[in-house]
């Protein structure tokens, strides 16, 4: 039986990637820093603790070897060369990366993105040859880009399948974006902004459609580097009105022309450009093919979110979510807007 180790298996990602690789037949061993076990995976499943920053303990997991290794949580070039240190004991390896690499040619990207001029504008939609930011420490993305390079220098040793998701959702989410939708349709809000007309688009990326393709490109080893999107890229207007329609609401919806107005109107999916990505490599080089459409993953989301909300502030639930966006539900300045 092909053997697989998964590097942060009982996160959003990992959670579905698992179930698919048993499902496909593989002998998984799930390595997370709590070594927890989702509900839904086979009795099969070997759970095991990991602190994947200590290079002694991730060695001692993969043991004598393994077929392949799924990285869930690898982020620089120091987790690039830890996997690839273990390049005669691994057969192959698939690592989540980020959208979040790419530049539009004009020195613009995501860290950029909150600068004066500073969105970056982008082709649509946005292929794998995009150009990407320099690799370094500075961010996120800098540290994603240093750890893509760094495994694709030794894919003669390790060949490596780079994934790169776009705005993931789903169950057990850290940053749930269509927590904006469904908090306000649970408090009954019947009422809303949105900006830039409602018609912004930040590709969104399933989870059970990153665990698919993890699951194709475990079948076929290959030094690659692709987009892990879901089929369709909505815009926020077609999200909250599919929000809606599982939660059996309807609201009304006030448009702006433009930008936010201070917290009014914005969303984890408003930007002034498009951000769609190009999936047509996955079809080719997999057979990659979504599971699931978006509007038919939202029943599950929704359930997860309206159950962690029971009884509890969102802030508490979702503490990242807050950080990134602490004025998410600023119903007074919404309520400021109407009456004006």
């Amino acid at each position: 039986m092909r053997t697989v180790v998964v590097i942060g298996a009982s996160g959003q990602i990992g959670r579905p990637a698992v179930a698919a690789l048993v499902r496909d037949g593989w002998e998984v061993t799930a390595a997370s820093r709590g070594g927890g076990r989702d509900r839904t995976w086979d009795d099969g499943v070997r759970t095991v603790r990991l602190d994947r920053s200590d290079d002694a303990a991730l060695a001692a997991v993969i043991g004598d070897g393994c077929d392949l290794v799924v990285d869930m949580v690898a982020y620089d070039a120091a987790h690039a060369r830890q996997l690839t240190s273990l390049a005669g004991r691994v057969g192959s390896a698939v690592v989540i990366s980020s959208v979040s690499v790419y530049d539009d040619g004009k020195g613009r990207n995501f860290d950029t993105a909150h600068e004066p001029d500073g969105f970056p504008d982008y082709p649509v939609p946005v292929p794998e040859t995009q150009p990407t930011v320099d690799p370094g420490e500075a961010s996120y993305s800098t540290r994603k880009v240093a750890l893509e390079r760094e495994l694709l220098a030794a894919a003669d040793r390790l060949p490596v399948t780079v994934l790169r998701p776009g705005a993931v959702h789903g169950p057990y989410s850290p940053l749930p974006r269509e927590l904006y939708f469904v908090k306000r349709n649970l408090d009954g809000r019947r009422r809303r902004v949105l900006s830039y007309k409602g018609e912004s688009r930040f590709h969104p990326s399933s989870a059970r459609n990153i665990a698919e393709l993890v699951r194709l490109a475990a079948a076929r080893p290959g030094a690659r580097v692709l987009n892990a999107c879901d089929g369709e890229a909505p815009t926020v207007a077609e999200i909250g009105a599919a929000v809606d329609a599982v939660m059996g609401v309807e609201t009304e919806t006030t448009l702006l022309d433009g930008p936010p107005e201070g917290s009014v109107g914005r969303t984890p999916w408003s930007v002034p450009l498009p951000v769609v990505f190009d999936m047509s490599a996955a079809e080719r080089e997999l057979g990659y093919r979504p599971v699931v459409p978006y509007a038919e993953s939202l029943p599950e989301t929704v359930g997860w979110l309206t159950d962690a909300l029971s009884g509890r502030d969102w802030r508490e639930c979702f503490p990242l979510l807050a950080q990134v966006y602490p004025d998410l539900f600023d119903y007074a300045a919404e309520e400021t807007r109407f009456a004006a």
